[in-house]
């Protein structure tokens, strides 16, 4: 696969995916199309910008015009679809924009695959879209699909009709599913993002309800190298999940990041629960372990403190991304102001 199609590829996800791709194979040439929305970055990719192997394409995957002149013309040996919108509490706010990227977006996408005969199409898709599990238990690919809020309800749909079109058409399909991520260059609405930057400016972090919902925690490139793995050695027709193996309790979390940056329990401010707000995820990750021969490979500790250190490097980063239009939406969410 010498020539990848990159769908959102300046989001946190996507741009991990193409900088291992271009540091992994040096036979691999990159395309990323790209809407830019306020959570996709070109500063994400500033390291490969000018990489002979890597391209942008400023477009909206739910454009039809653009998207198939694209497909038709770019001869794509794959896809790859990362392009979504992904937040819950903004599809709580509104769910428009997720209607309209992740389940038009995804359906113009399979057209224009279609019509060009690409041989390859990975849906990037969420654990999420299998609801919410009791103490025990995890989710496997067989797991019925139970959508609990808009924003998973959409990547549900997109993953239904990626397998309708697998199915009516034959079409070569491959749906990948993930536990939470985190790692460098994640947008601070997240979990992590949100309560590192926050705590490094002496910041309070908001706590949905009483912090007891239960995630698990994979490192952003143990996921890549999973969706690579999925690409190059998947079964057409196959949903693979990919996991951490890393269950903890939002409260856990704050608590380990309060330790570890050495700030008072006092910044912790609980707030009013989200809207149907999933208890449990776990990701059963055998199956990608027994046929893609995948496995995480970052302790969760390790990868944490990666982390923090980069948000720390990366002050001016962070300062851009949390200014303007994000200050607007964190007052509305947590009742909180930034200063």
């Amino acid at each position: 696969m010498n020539k990848i199609l990159v769908t959102g590829g300046c989001g946190f996800i996507g741009s991990e995916f193409v900088r291992n791709q271009l540091a992994t194979y040096s036979d691999v040439s990159i395309v990323n199309l790209d809407c830019l929305t306020y959570a996709g970055n070109p500063e994400n990719l500033g390291e490969v910008a000018g990489h002979p192997r890597y391209a942008f394409v400023h477009g909206d995957i739910a454009d039809r015009d653009r998207v198939g002149k694209l497909l038709s013309d770019g001869r794509f040996d794959a896809v790859v679809n990362f392009a979504a919108e992904s937040h819950v509490d903004r599809s709580l706010l509104d769910s428009g924009p997720f209607i309209r990227t992740n389940v038009v977006g995804t359906q113009v996408l399979l057209d224009a695959c279609r019509q060009a005969r690409t041989a390859r199409f990975v849906q990037v898709s969420t654990d999420e879209v299998y609801g919410s599990l009791g103490a025990t238990g995890a989710f496997t690919e067989e797991t019925p699909l139970a959508p609990n809020s808009p924003y998973s309800a959409t990547k549900a749909a997109a993953d239904m009709i990626v397998r309708a079109y697998h199915h009516s058409f034959d079409f070569p399909a491959i749906i990948t599913r993930c536990s939470n991520n985190y790692g460098p260059f994640q947008f601070p609405e997240k979990l992590l993002p949100l309560f590192i930057t926050n705590l490094l400016a002496d910041q309070p972090v908001p706590v949905y309800g009483t912090g007891q919902n239960v995630r698990d925690w994979i490192h952003v490139s143990d996921h890549c190298r999973g969706i690579d793995k999925a690409l190059r050695c998947g079964r057409v027709g196959e949903v693979y999940n990919f996991g951490g193996r890393c269950e903890k309790t939002n409260l856990e979390i704050t608590h380990l990041l309060l330790d570890l940056l050495q700030k008072p329990k006092s910044l912790i401010r609980y707030v009013v629960d989200r809207p149907g707000h999933d208890l449990r995820y776990a990701i059963d990750c055998s199956k990608a372990e027994r046929q893609l021969n995948w496995k995480p490979e970052i302790d969760f500790s390790d990868g944490l403190r990666e982390t923090i250190d980069w948000y720390r490097r990366n002050a001016v980063w962070v300062e851009r991304v949390k200014s303007g239009e994000y200050r607007k939406y964190y007052e509305q969410q947590y009742g909180q102001r930034l200063s």
